[in-house]
C-alpha cells in the first residue's frame, strides 16, 4: 500500500460513523446540526480552491451561493421545475457570473481583492432586493409537499443522505484537483505568480480556472441550502455574514489544506448551533463571538489550523 493510501485509510471510519449516523440518531436537531456541518465544510473546501490553494481571499462567496440558491428555487416555485435540474443549473449560473466577474477582478490582489468581493456581493443583494419578479425583499418559498422528484420531504433524513453524497463528491473533486497537475500550478502562482509567469505556467487561465470552480461548487451548494431550508431572501442568500463564516471554517481548520475546511465546520457548526438553541432571542450574536473567540485562540495556539494537529499544510495529501 502507498504512503497516500495508507493517509486515506482514515476515510473509511469516517464514512462508516456518517452512513450510521441517521439510523444511531433520529433526533431532528442532531441531524440538522450534521447537514450543516457538510454545507459548511464543502462550503470551505470550495472557498479553499481560491483562498488556500490560489492565494486569493475572497469574502464575498455568498453570492454564487445566492446564485445557486435563486436559480434551484424560483424555477421550482414557478414552474415546478425539479432541483435535480435547478441544482447543476445553479452551479453553471454560479461559474458563468463568476467567469465574467473574475476577469477584472483576479487581476486585483491582497486586500484589494478582498475589497472587490464584496462589493460585488453587495451589488448582487441590492439588485434582487429590487427584481420582483425574484421575490424582491420579500424572498421566495419552497412549495409545500412530500416528493422525491422535486426534493420536498416532509421529514430531515432525505436531505441529509443528499447533503452526505454532495459532500463526498466535493471532497474527492478537491483531492483530485489538489494531487493534479492544477493544483500545483496553484500552489506555484499563490507562492509566487511572478515566477510562476516566467516558467511557464499560464498563470491568468488558472486563476479562472480556481474561481469559476470554486463558484461552481458553491452554487451547487447554494441550490441544496434553498431547497433544505425552503426559503430564501436577499438577505440570508447574499449574506456578508455568511461569506465570513464560510471563510472562517476554512481558516479555522487550515488554509490550503485538503481537510482543514472539514475540520473547521466539525467545530465551529456544532457550537453556533447549539448556543443558538440555548440562549435563543437572547443570545443573537453570541455565536459570532463565539466563532472570534475560537480563531483567536486558534491564532495563537495552532497558527496553520487545526489540521496541524495531525497534518501539515504544504502537504498535497494534507
Amino acid at each position: 500500500m502507498t504512503a497516500s493510501g495508507a493517509r486515506g485509510l482514515w476515510l473509511i471510519p469516517v464514512l462508516g460513523a456518517l452512513a450510521a449516523f441517521p439510523f444511531l440518531v433520529t433526533d431532528p436537531f442532531s441531524q440538522q446540526v450534521v447537514v450543516m456541518m457538510l454545507m459548511y465544510g464543502a462550503l470551505g473546501a470550495a472557498w479553499n480552491l481560491v483562498g488556500g490553494f490560489l492565494g486569493r481571499v475572497s469574502f464575498g462567496h455568498a453570492v454564487f451561493l445566492g446564485l445557486g440558491a435563486y436559480t434551484t428555487l424560483l424555477p421550482l416555485a414557478a414552474l415546478r421545475l425539479s432541483p435535480w435540474v435547478g441544482i447543476p443549473l445553479g452551479g453553471l449560473v454560479a461559474a458563468a457570473v463568476a467567469f465574467v466577474v473574475g476577469r477584472p477582478t483576479l487581476r486585483l490582489t491582497g486586500h484589494y481583492f478582498a475589497m472587490a468581493t464584496i462589493a460585488l456581493l453587495t451589488v448582487a443583494q441590492l439588485l434582487v432586493v429590487n427584481w420582483n419578479w425574484a421575490g424582491g425583499a420579500t424572498g421566495v418559498e419552497a412549495p409545500i409537499a412530500n416528493d422525491a422528484w422535486l426534493l420536498l420531504f416532509r421529514d430531515k433524513a432525505p436531505y441529509y443522505w443528499i447533503a452526505l453524497g454532495l459532500a463526498v463528491l466535493t471532497f474527492a473533486l478537491t483531492v483530485v484537483l489538489a494531487r493534479s497537475r492544477t493544483g500545483y500550478y496553484w500552489r506555484a502562482i499563490n507562492g509566487d505568480e511572478g515566477a510562476a509567469r516566467s516558467l511557464g505556467v499560464p498563470v491568468e487561465r488558472y486563476k479562472m480556472l480556481a474561481f469559476v470552480l470554486s463558484a461552481a461548487l458553491t452554487g451547487v451548494w447554494g441550490g441544496f441550502y434553498a431547497i433544505y431550508i425552503g426559503f430564501i431572501d436577499p438577505d440570508s442568500a447574499f449574506s456578508l455574514t455568511l461569506s465570513i463564516q464560510i471563510v472562517l471554517v476554512a481558516i479555522l481548520g487550515g488554509v490550503g489544506s485538503l481537510v482543514g475546511p472539514w475540520l473547521g465546520a466539525v467545530l465551529l457548526i456544532p457550537l453556533g448551533e447549539g448556543m443558538r438553541v440555548a440562549l435563543g432571542g437572547s443570545g443573537s450574536g453570541l455565536d459570532l463571538l463565539l466563532y472570534g473567540l475560537a480563531i483567536i485562540l486558534v491564532s495563537l495556539f495552532l497558527p496553520k489550523g487545526l489540521v496541524t494537529l495531525r497534518w501539515h499544510r504544504g502537504s498535497a495529501g494534507s
